[in-house]
Order: structure tokens, then sequence, then C-alpha cells
């Protein structure tokens, strides 16, 4: 009588398979850079003492150039209605470098700028008396969207860099990534600004269109 022949299965040994995916991960989490949201980079303010009051700012109006954003995303910008920020950076430009009623510091001020930018200086009377004195309002209510509203801020801010930029013969950029760590990098950091500081007002949100 023949002989029953027995098959023999081969068997993976799945024994070290926990341990090979463990070294895996830890591989991955080593290796993989996680991006982390850093917010606004912004110097606040210090904390007010609540025992001294705040101090009386006059300012005229002409001086603040205010930018209304509501629940909509739509803007009033000077009063005047927008549907989009197109363009608004250069309108910020030209009200910062408004000479309306210049002071002697003021004069000194222009006649330091390149020719370029005394080119695009403007004597509007009834826009900013000159750029030491000139603030850019930004206003939302609760309703505005996260994204207008940094556009918008953003916005502003390319305003200051493009004249300081073409202050030193830098693009927005460029000056904009000096960091000010040499002493080259600050030289051209503060022969950039001197004069003209950015204003950036950003007023408490309206509780109006959100919750």
């Amino acid at each position: 009588m023949a002989r029953k022949k027995t098959r023999t299965t081969t068997e993976v040994n799945a024994g070290s398979m926990a341990d090979i995916a463990f070294l895996l991960l830890i591989f991955f989490l080593v290796t993989t850079t996680i991006a982390s949201d850093k917010g606004i980079l912004n110097i606040l303010p210090p904390k007010l003492d609540p025992n001294v009051p705040p101090p009386d700012i006059q300012k005229n109006e002409r001086n603040i150039f205010n930018i209304l954003i509501n629940a909509n995303d739509d803007l009033l910008v000077e009063g005047e209605y927008r549907r989009t920020p197109e363009a608004l950076d250069q309108d910020i430009k030209d009200f910062i470098l408004n000479f309306g009623a210049p002071d002697e510091e003021a004069t000194a001020l222009f006649n330091s700028l390149p020719a370029s930018l005394q080119a695009k200086a403007l004597r509007r009377p009834e826009s900013s008396d000159h750029p030491g004195e000139a603030v850019v309002s930004i206003k939302t209510n609760r309703g505005t969207s996260y994204e207008l509203y940094l556009e918008v801020f953003d916005l502003a801010k390319k305003a200051y860099f493009e004249i300081y930029g073409e202050r030193v013969g830098l693009t927005a950029d460029e000056y904009r990534a000096l960091t000010g760590d040499d002493e080259a990098s600050k030289l051209l950091q503060d022969r950039g600004k001197e004069g003209i500081p950015m204003a950036i007002s950003i007023a408490e949100p309206d509780k109006i269109g959100g919750n």
C-alpha cells in the first residue's frame, strides 16, 4: 500500500513585523519636518497700567487713512466703497508720501529722499501732513474673514516696505528679508525707515456681523 505523502507548508515568520513597523514610525517622526503656524509677527505695545489713564493723543483726521472691513468682506476705504482690496497698497503709499503741511523736519525728510521717491510724493492739503504723521487704521468686525484681514494688513506693510526699499536701492522683498543681525543690514533697515515710522493701527473689531 502506497504511503500518503504529506505536503509541508512554509510559513512567513511575522514575529518581528511589529518591531520593523515601530522602527519605521520612529524614522518618519525624526525625519519629517512639521510646519508650525507662527501667527503674525508683530511687536505688541506694553501692557498699560490700569491705574494710569491712557495718554490723550490728538490726531488730525486727515492724518488717518481709514480702512473698514464689514462682515461681508466689503471694504470702506476713506469713505469709498470697494469690493476688493485691489491697488490698496498704492493708495496707502500715496497717503504716506503726502506732504500736505510739512514742518521743518518733514521738509528735511523730503530733501533726503531719492529723486524717484520725491517724484512720487504728493502735496494734497486734504491728505496727510507728512509721513511722520501718517497713520493707517484697519478696523474689522466679528464677521470679517481672517484671510481678508491678513491680506489688507499685508498690503499696508507692503506699502511701507516698498518705500523703505526704494529709499535704500532695494526691492520691497529684499528690504523685508533684511535681518538686522549684522551692521550693514541694520544700517539699511534704519536708513530705510528713518523719519517714516510704520504706523499701522489695528482697531478693536465691532461685535456686529458675528458671534
